[in-house]
This record gives C-alpha cells, structure tokens and sequence, in this order.
C-alpha cells in the first residue's frame, strides 16, 4: 500500500508499508519514486508503526497547511462494541450520541461500558427483557449485587467500589436522562436510586512531607529537559493538574501589580480559567521555555471546550507532549535516586515504584496553605475546587499536628493544664482555691457559670479551657496531694 500526496508547494512525500515479514517494500518504494515523492517514510513492522507514521505525516501536513483536520493518533479500539436487543440499542445509541456533546470522549467510554455490562447480564439472566422499559428496580438491585460478586477478566477479583460506583451511576443516569428526555422504550422514572451506589472511603490528601521535599526537589531543579523541568515545578508550586499544565498556552505567564509572578491556567475539568500566583523558580522554568516556544512554526490548535485557537506551550515536533513523558518519567527517575520508592509496586514484575507523583504535589500546595490559615476560598481559588466540600479536605487537622499536641499533652512530665499547672505542682496556691478546685472539678462549664470561681484564683480557668478527658487524671492526683 502506498499514499503519496501532492503539497502545495510542489513537494511530495509518500508513504510504504508492509504488514508481514513476507513482503518486501521494493515495489511500494519504486512507485513512489515514479511519482516523484522527494520524502519516503517506511514501514517494516506491525500495523501500530503504521498508523504511527500515518499519524507523524498527518501532523506534518496539518502544520504545512495543506489539510485542516487537527492531526490526533487513533490506536484500535481494545473494547468490543455495544451489542444489545435492537430497541434497547436505539435508545443506547441515541443517548450517548447526546452524551458526546457535551462529555469528555473518556467519561462517554466509561457510560458505554456500564450499559454494555448491564446489556449482557440483562440477556444472559432475564433474554425475554427486549426494551429497557421492562427493566424494573428489582432487575438493576440484582445486576448491582452481581457487580460485588462476578470476577473482572483481566484481574480475577470482584470489582471495586470506584468502579461498581461509576457503572450504576452512568446506568441510573441513562434512565433519568431517557425519563427527562421523553425517549420512547424507557421507564418513566429511574429505577436505581441513589442509595444503591456502594459506599466510598474519604481519603486524607497525601500531601508530601518536607524532608522528601527536600531530597527530591534538588534532582528536579537538575533536570535537563525543559519540558520536564517546568512541568514539575509548576507541579509543585502551583497545584495544577496535569493536563491543566499540558494544555497551558504560550503566554500563561504574566506578573500581578507587586511583581509577583502569576499564572493563567485554562479551564479543563471545570471549564473555568483561574489565576494563581507562582514561586519564582517555577516561573524562571516557565519564561525559559516560553523564550523557547514563542517563536514556534507551529499553526494553532483548536480548544475543543472553547472552540479558541491556541498555541500550546508544551509542544514538540508539531504535538502535544504526553502525560507520561511530562511527569511520570522525571518524577519516577527523580525517586529511585533519592530512595524514595516502595518495593515490589511494578506492574507486571519485581521492581519498585517512586512514592511521590504530581497528583501529591498538587495536595501538597492544598495543605500547606491550610495549615497556616489560608482561608477556604482561597485554597478553592488555587486548587481550582467549584465546591466546598472539595475543599474542606484540605482544612482538617494534620497528622503531623495530631502528633505535637499528642506528645505536649500525654509524654511523661509535660504540662497538660495550661500555666497554671504548675501554680497546682508547687503548691503556691491558696487553701481557698484548692478548695474550690476539689469542689467544682467535675462540673461541666456550664455549670461553672453558676459557680464563679474565687477571686484571683488563676488555676481555675484550666477547667474551661482544657478537655477533662485529658487533664482529670493528673490535676485529680495533684489536687488529692
């Protein structure tokens, strides 16, 4: 098989492949160079360096100007296709159709799947069920518990609630989509109700501790690519996400009034741009690369949320540089360098696996601020959160915290009564206030308010102020001598 195209500007390029060791490439080539193709790529092996190639002249014509379609590399699909009873496949079809409007093409897979799933344990359980209108809450109740108990293919085990929780959602939000919509072969309500999706753990974020900073920072600031480099420090001091960072623009970067170097993050998960402000090594990295950039032969892509012309910074040979070259190959070398890894956590075989990601710097700068009194939207407004309760997880008391009040207040010989403790250890106190301490030590506060404490007596506001769970056994000893 073999593709010349003709350029606008006189030049062809041509391309040769071959799909097994059999064939040759000789006859492919010689008909390219009759027809005058001055650039010849070829193909040798499988079919995937074939559509890789394919893929590298479409960017190249694209850039040229010579075709309009944005190039993107299509590999074939792993998944089977949605097979279901023919009126249960036109209700699917005309559903995820209008899904894909307004859906991200991962999030459309993931509801593609679900009903894919409930499509095949509807036939094999019940193959009189021809419409979803005859789906009743009894038939989803069992198909969910079959989720907890069938074994996935690839791995074996049951499915986990992430998962469970993602295909009774996209399944409860096909029924009440297809209710609201007035489609025909459905319910007219959604037979699974909200309290079937299985329970989630709400995690704690695993921000990174200083002293792993510490070591893993200096092997960052040494790395040569200026891609990586600045992908990781924009990582780590502005808590982006990752393909917030892969799709920024060549002029993200600007200054607020006091110079403080600022960052125009465009709106990807939530649709919305956000400015954050940014430590200055991460904008040095950043101004590096736009010096690099700005100048780049390449024609803009289309933003397909906004529909905008954009010329993307973290681009090379014409595409988008992959999440996987950005961040997780620097992170994971900066890792095993340093000793921060987890042994035998590699996929498919021994090995080991770094402990930090970019998914943990970005909790990192959600913590820090938090624990030093940031307010909660201003935390919302870096992270980029649409809600509060997004942002709340940050807010809670850290581990590190939990730690030094616990050993302030429960180690051998610390004070855990407040100064006036140790008016109570040497016995300066007066026989008045002693007295009133044995009488009013178990009353609660509210009841102290009734019984005001003698005046001068400054031991007795370590009643009011200091949990009793915590100060009754020592102050009761105390009080007894």
């Amino acid at each position: 098989m073999s593709l010349p195209v003709r350029p606008l500007a006189g030049q062809r390029i041509g391309c040769a492949r071959i799909s097994s060791t059999s064939q040759n490439l000789d006859g492919q080539t010689d008909a390219l160079n009759v027809a005058g193709c001055e650039k010849i790529f070829a193909d040798t092996n499988a079919a995937k360096q074939w559509i890789t190639h394919l893929h590298q002249l479409q960017v190249v014509l694209f850039h040229r100007g010579q075709i309009a379609t944005q190039p993107r590399k299509l590999m074939p699909s792993w998944k089977p296709p949605l097979v279901l009873p023919p009126r249960m496949q036109a209700v699917a079809d005309k559903w995820l159709a209008a899904r894909r409007l307004t859906d991200a093409p991962l999030t459309v897979e993931k509801l593609e799947i679900a009903l894919r799933k409930f499509g095949e344990w509807i036939t094999e359980h019940h193959p009189g069920i021809v419409s979803y209108a005859d789906v009743t809450r009894d038939h989803c109740l069992a198909w969910a518990e079959s989720l907890a108990q069938t074994p996935a293919e690839k791995t074996g085990k049951p499915l986990g609630p992430v998962t469970r929780n993602q295909r009774i959602s996209a399944l409860s939000l096909m029924f009440r989509d297809a209710s609201a919509w007035e489609y025909d072969d459905v319910p007219g309500f959604a037979p699974i109700p909200r309290a079937m999706r299985p329970g989630r753990n709400s995690g704690i974020p695993r921000f990174i501790p200083d002293h792993e900073l510490d070591l893993v920072m200096p092997v960052i600031n040494q790395i040569t690519c200026p891609f990586q480099h600045a992908a990781l420090l924009i990582a780590r001091w502005s808590g982006a996400r990752r393909d917030e960072i892969r799709h920024l623009p060549v002029d993200c970067l600007d200054h607020y009034p006091d110079g403080t170097p600022r960052l125009r993050l465009p709106g990807r998960k939530t649709y919305k741009e956000r400015m954050v402000p940014l430590h200055q090594d991460a904008a040095d990295a950043l101004q590096t690369l736009i010096e690099l950039r700005q100048n780049g032969p390449e024609r803009p892509f289309t933003d397909p949320r906004t529909g905008e012309q954009v010329h993307y910074l973290f681009m090379n040979h014409g595409k988008l540089l992959s999440l996987y070259y950005l961040f997780n190959t620097p992170i994971q070398q900066a890792c095993i360098q340093v000793g921060l890894v987890d042994p035998g956590r590699k996929k498919n075989g021994p090995g080991v696996r770094g402990t930090i990601s970019a998914r943990r710097f970005r909790h990192t700068v959600g913590t820090q601020p938090a624990e030093r009194g940031a307010k909660l939207h201003t935390i919302m407004k870096v992270l980029g959160h649409s809600s509060v309760s997004e942002a709340l997880v940050y807010t809670q008391i850290s581990d590190q915290e939990v730690l030094r009040d616990h050993k302030s207040v429960l180690v051998p010989g610390a004070v855990i009564a407040g100064p006036a403790a140790l008016d109570v250890k040497s016995g300066v106190l007066p026989e008045e206030a002693v007295h009133w301490l044995k009488t009013n030590f178990f009353k609660t506060e509210l009841e102290l308010a009734t019984a005001p404490p003698p005046a001068g007596c400054r031991a007795c506001s370590m009643i009011s102020e200091t949990p009793s769970t915590v100060t009754a056994p020592l102050s009761e000893g105390l009080l007894e001598e």
